[in-house]
């Protein structure tokens, strides 16, 4: 067995297509097949199920695919800490970020990153299942997490970088934009409200945010990414909160602060033991501006 056998497995279970991993992987399917039967051979169990639509992954496959990753991850890792060594940031990060967070500091600061060290490249998982947050990270799989509060599971090292102020999205022509000034949750409690996934973290944020002020929202529309919700409150369906960064450039107009003002904690997890290309993000989004309104001032991310 090698480590290409297992990048191979992976990424056959992540397609769930011999043809389309084969693709990906630029390799012949026959080439990828004969490599995945050998793997099993060697092991003595079937990892997938053929099947004309694709293939499916086996009890044991699971169990396998599981360990492979880890290999995989820790074999990238040590290839990265060779080449830093050296003074050359190679490899792969692996960053998990709850939806909203960061949406004009994490590019602008990855952007300075990849000017500085090209060859280091970059996965991001974006606003992940709880559930799924937590296996990457006792898995290991994870280098970073930006997010409010890190979660179970996750032994890593914590840098607050700031505070993410929460702003009020309404419609162009909506009259409590007219003042300019902040607003007050009681101020929108007639209004419809666009809400976000059920069962993400924004959406129990906005819920218990809500629910706090002794109202129920009458929820008209629920989007997935903050981008649709925000033009989905420019076309007049209702309104919504959504962190200050996360507001789409050409679409400040529609913020307006709340009052009292409502922020949060933005961390930074990083594992134990930090390498060179951990630390030069760490670098980049410490010097990024975290100070709320004054975001929607700032140009945003080319």
């Amino acid at each position: 067995m090698n480590l290409r056998q297992y990048e191979y497995a992976l990424a056959v279970a992540e397609e769930g297509s011999m043809t389309a991993a084969a693709e990906r992987l630029r390799v012949t399917q026959p080439s990828l097949s004969q490599q995945i039967g050998t793997l099993e051979k060697h092991l003595g169990v079937r990892l997938f199920t053929r099947n004309p639509s694709g293939v499916t992954v086996t009890v044991a496959g699971r169990a396998f695919l599981a360990e492979a990753e880890i290999a995989t991850t820790a074999s990238r890792r040590a290839f990265a800490a060779a080449r830093a060594a050296d003074g050359d940031l190679a490899g792969e990060l692996i960053i998990a970020v709850h939806m909203g967070l960061g949406a004009r500091q994490l590019p602008r600061a990855l952007g300075q990153l990849r000017h500085r060290h090209p060859k280091l490249q970059v996965t991001l998982y974006e606003e992940p299942d709880p559930a799924d947050m937590e296996r990457l990270a006792r898995q290991g799989t994870l280098d970073m997490v930006l997010t409010h509060r890190v979660p179970t599971g996750c032994t890593f090292d914590i840098h607050v970088l700031g505070e993410e102020a929460y702003v009020a999205v309404l419609p162009e022509e909506h009259p409590l934009l007219a003042n300019g000034g902040a607003l007050r949750l009681d101020d929108l409690a007639s209004e419809g409200w666009i809400r976000f996934r059920r069962g993400s973290l924004l959406d129990d944020y906005l819920a218990h945010l809500l629910a706090d002020t002794g109202f129920s929202p009458h929820t008209v529309a629920r989007a997935s990414q903050i981008s649709t919700a925000v033009r989905l409150v420019a076309q007049g369906l209702g309104v919504t909160v959504a962190p200050a960064s996360a507001i789409p450039e050409g679409f400040e107009k529609l913020a307006r602060p709340l009052l009292p003002s409502l922020a949060e904690p933005v961390a930074l997890g990083v594992r134990n033991h930090m390498g060179p290309a951990e630390a030069a993000v760490l670098d980049h989004l410490e010097g990024q501006n975290w100070c709320g309104m004054d975001l929607l001032a700032q140009p945003a991310p080319v």
